[in-house]
């Protein structure tokens, strides 16, 4: 199961071209709300839940936690105390924890990217701490999955599918999507 997260102003590239992925490689993945059953991104597109955060009580069988960017939409992922719990739970569990554009700040506020390998838009580097930044569209550092901006968000969705299904699924979905990675 891979939980991704929304709040009011969510980047909506980033958030349903994951979705979109993730389920096309039969993974069960849950649009999360923080604040109720419909969320409206950054550029006007409202977007119906699967479920609210509050209904949350376990990640016994979660594998991923994802977090879109987009402004305010991440500032409103950080302001999230029941978020910061789960997030805080999932590091503690070896959950992986995926972020993208703005969303690493999120990460970065709750002290969960200490002396790991970070990508996030540029910029938004020095809001984060504790980190070693690399200028790449997507960086995998253990449990942790950082992605740049929206327009990586097929190459971010694609390693996601990667770790939690392995490399040749991952690499089918690119070529059935006619996925053209630079």
């Amino acid at each position: 199961m891979v939980y991704v997260f929304f709040a009011e102003g969510f980047e909506e590239i980033e958030a349903l071209t994951v979705i979109d992925v993730l389920r096309r490689a039969d993974i069960r993945t849950h649009m999360i709300g923080l604040n109720g059953l419909s969320v409206t991104g950054a550029h006007g597109i409202e977007v119906k839940m699967d479920g609210r955060i509050s209904e949350i009580h376990t990640l016994s069988d979660v594998s991923m936690l994802v977090l879109p960017g987009g402004m305010p939409g991440a500032m409103h992922l950080a302001e999230s105390d029941v978020l910061r719990n789960l997030l805080l739970q999932a590091y503690d569990s070896d959950i992986h924890l995926a972020a993208i554009c703005a969303a690493p700040t999120v990460l970065s506020k709750h002290g969960l990217l200490k002396g790991r390998n970070v990508t996030c838009y540029p910029g938004f580097e020095t809001q984060l701490r504790d980190f070693k930044h690399v200028d790449e569209s997507v960086v995998h550092d253990g449990e942790l999955i950082t992605g740049k901006g929206a327009g990586v968000a097929m190459d971010f969705a694609l390693k996601l599918v990667e770790i939690l299904k392995g490399h040749k699924l991952s690499e089918q979905l690119s070529q059935s999507l006619i996925h053209t990675n630079k």
